[in-house]
């Protein structure tokens, strides 16, 4: 798209071929289609809007009648005052002033006239549909943005959510007489009553409930081993799920393809046809594609090997080709394929007889296109189509009636040539339509004069301005030269010159238009596409950063349960049910509700779960008063930083500090015992909280000293989110 904001750009386009039509006027002596021109200003731009009503419509036509009856000018003129009328609820009055123009004048200009309005009016609401779907895009994406949130919590709620209920109500079935699991419940959800529990502890009458879970040991240890397992398959769940919301683009995906089978001696060529980001439908064909090379690497019989991807109405095909297989059946496509066909889309696979596999995955692009208005594109199509076939029969009114067919043929030629030039710039088809533009001078005469404007519109488009006008000159001055070899007065020279101009205005101007409708719906499209890409990616960092910590620590307390005395395993038991609503919270979260962690307590739950795990805590907090916005995120960075210390190390120590200093908070995890760079710069979670902390103008930092690592979070203390 230009630089220039793309509404400014249309209406200059609108000012520029309203000037053109009056300076023909202007050099045949009629200095009111200045004022003309000045007048329907008011309709194109939009600052001079206030001036519009029916007072302006009185003086168009004033102004319009008093040059062609007071001056004689053409009633081509009155043009501008036909297509004010159709731009205003007095409509049914513009085929009376095109009635009075055939009344007045000869029909060449009669027909300019209404070509005029035509022109006026489809170029003016082109121009307002251009700003409404401007104006419209940021609505276009958030809604798909909101599309996609809604449909990730559904498929959130549907799995992790069940696996989060099942894991506490394990937990609470481990009580024999459920009634009185009331207890621990309403200690968990209603913190104010935690006194409960402890009464519980200090009275040994009301312990009962606790004393049945941890006097039945097997039926402990068998509840907590499925809570256990139900615990792990969530932590995996949701870490494929994550892992699924970043594949949101194809690309990545199909050069690590090429690096496996080039690695395994397999020539490999791609062909890239489609653009990024392709938003979930990337998810899906970059695991179309990873099952296909996985299992052509495994077989290890193919030679050459062909990724092919493309676009075609409003879909994108992924195509793999390879000549290694041994059967068109693989276990792994069938889950995909169920899962394509739910998307709207298909996957199919054929086996040559050469033994050449062939596997064709097809979906739609994204959900913005449903969002395409064709409106605005197919009125500029029509308007561009009458406006040339109303040239054309202006050009045809002089063409002998003995060469009417042949100069009908090639018109309708042209005709057909210029509505393909929306589609980009043809150099073969711009040298075919300068032959039909010159070389039937000779047989049809001054008629034929006119249609080089048709050429001068092409050219404008498919230049860059710096060559397209000297082109333009060029072609204006051959018009001049073919008036005077055919014996033509002056004054028609110049008019066939000058036309040659404003034809070429009219036509680039209709082109360009209708482009710029088009590239707008594209962009409206690509930015919801983006939308909904950055909402998957938010939603990959939350389930990474919130909900995996989460899962983790309920993994962690649960098997610490199964190896601990009854008295403990109690304490465990309400930490779990804690932790499961802290989970529930954590998925909210990540289905769009607002995050609200506060950084004390991510503290205090850190040195629980890393005692837990026998690692020894110092914790010293000296930060006051956070903004929101910065407890959240760095809630999340020590939420992430403990967990690499549980995942990555073998820690017996472990520090958490915060200070402020100069208006800048600074939160350190320092622990000892690191195995291995795993989780550290370059991993998803580091690249989470890099992201997350540029939000706040904050930044990341981590240091290695032998088996020490210090990971270091900052950002100012008091803000609003940036962006």
């Amino acid at each position: 798209m230009s630089q220039v904001p793309v509404p400014r750009l249309a209406r200059g386009i609108v000012v520029v071929v309203l000037a053109g039509f009056a300076s023909v006027y202007v050099l045949a002596g009629s200095p009111l289609a200045i004022v003309a021109f000045g007048l329907q200003l008011v309709y194109v731009l939009r600052s001079l809007r206030r001036f519009r009503g029916p007072w302006l419509l009185v003086v168009q036509a004033l102004v319009g009648y008093a040059a062609t009856l007071g001056f004689g000018t053409s009633v081509g003129i009155l043009g501008f005052l036909g297509g004010s009328l159709l731009l205003t609820p007095a409509w049914p009055l513009a085929p009376l002033v095109a009635v009075s123009a055939a009344v007045v004048g000869p029909a060449d200009p009669a027909i300019s006239m209404v070509l005029i309005a035509l022109v006026i009016y489809g170029l003016t609401r082109l121009t307002d549909r251009v700003d409404e779907m401007y104006a419209a895009r940021l609505a276009l994406a958030l809604a798909a943005a909101a599309e996609e949130r809604l449909r990730i919590a559904t498929g959130l709620s549907d799995g992790l959510g069940r696996g989060l209920a099942a894991i506490a109500d394990g937990v609470r079935s481990v009580v024999d007489r459920p009634e009185r699991t009331s207890v621990v419940d309403q200690a968990v959800d209603r913190p104010e009553r935690t006194s409960v529990v402890d009464q519980a502890v200090d009275r040994p009458e009301r312990t009962s409930v606790v004393d049945q879970a941890v006097d039945r040991p097997e039926r402990v240890a068998e509840t907590l081993g499925e809570v256990v397992a139900t615990a792990r398959r969530s932590l995996a769940d949701a870490r494929n799920a994550a892992a699924g919301y970043r594949a949101t683009s194809l690309a990545p995906e199909m050069t690590t393809a090429r690096a496996m089978l080039t690695a395994a001696a397999i020539e490999t060529e791609t062909r890239v046809g489609h653009s990024e980001p392709l938003g979930p439908a990337g998810a899906l064909l970059a695991a179309v594609l990873r099952e296909v090379v996985t299992e052509a690497v495994r077989q290890n019989t193919a030679t050459t090997c062909v990724i092919e991807t493309t676009t075609a109405d409003g879909t994108v095909r992924l195509r793999v080709t390879h000549d290694g297989a041994r059967t068109a059946e693989d276990e792994g496509l069938a889950d995909l394929t169920r899962q394509l066909g739910a998307a709207g889309g298909s996957l199919t696979t054929g086996l040559s007889a050469e033994g050449r596999l062939t596997v064709d995955a097809v979906l739609p692009e994204g959900p913005a296109e449903a969002a395409e208005d064709p409106g605005a594109y197919r009125l500029s199509v029509a308007l561009l189509a009458a406006v040339l076939v109303g040239f054309s029969i202006k050009a045809l009114l002089f063409v002998p009636a003995s060469l009417m067919v042949p100069a009908a043929a090639c018109l309708a030629v042209i005709v057909v040539m210029q509505l393909r030039s929306i589609n980009g710039r043809h150099m073969l088809a711009l040298a075919l339509l300068a032959l039909l533009v010159y070389l039937p001078i000779p047989v049809f005469g001054r008629a034929w004069l006119g249609a080089a404007g048709f050429l001068a519109g092409p050219i404008l488009l498919a230049f860059p301005w710096s060559v397209a006008w000297p082109l333009v000159g060029c072609v204006m001055a051959s018009v001049a030269v073919s008036a005077v070899l055919l014996g033509l007065p002056v004054p028609l020279t110049v008019n066939f010159t000058a036309s040659t101009l404003v034809t070429g205005l009219v036509v680039y101007g209709l082109l360009k238009l209708a482009q710029l409708v088009r590239e707008l719906q594209e962009a409206r499209q690509a930015l919801a596409r983006a939308a909904v890409v950055e909402e998957r990616l938010r939603a990959a960092r939350d389930l990474h950063d919130l909900l995996g910590h989460s899962l983790a620590a309920i993994l962690l307390k649960c098997e610490l349960a199964r190896r601990l005395d009854p008295a403990r395993a109690r304490a465990e038991l309400t930490d779990v049910l804690a932790m499961t609503e802290k989970a529930e919270g954590d998925l909210r979260v990540i289905s769009g509700a607002r995050p609200t962690l506060s950084l004390a307590a991510e503290a205090e739950s850190a040195r629980s779960v890393l005692a837990a795990a026998g690692i020894q805590v110092e914790l010293g907090l000296a930060h006051a008063e956070l903004s929101a916005e910065v407890e959240n995120v760095l809630g999340t960075v020590l939420r992430e930083a403990v967990t690499n210390v549980l995942r990555h190390s073998s820690a017996r120590h472990c520090a958490i500090t915060t200070v402020v200093e100069d208006g800048v908070v600074r939160l350190r995890v320092r622990n000892d015992g690191v195995r291995s760079s795993e989780g550290r710069p370059g991993s998803a979670g580091i690249g989470n909280l890099t992201t997350r902390l540029a939000a706040l103008d904050g930044r990341l930092g981590t240091e290695r000293d032998d088996d020490w690592f210090e990971l270091t979070a900052q950002a100012p203390s008091s803000m609003h989110m940036v962006g």
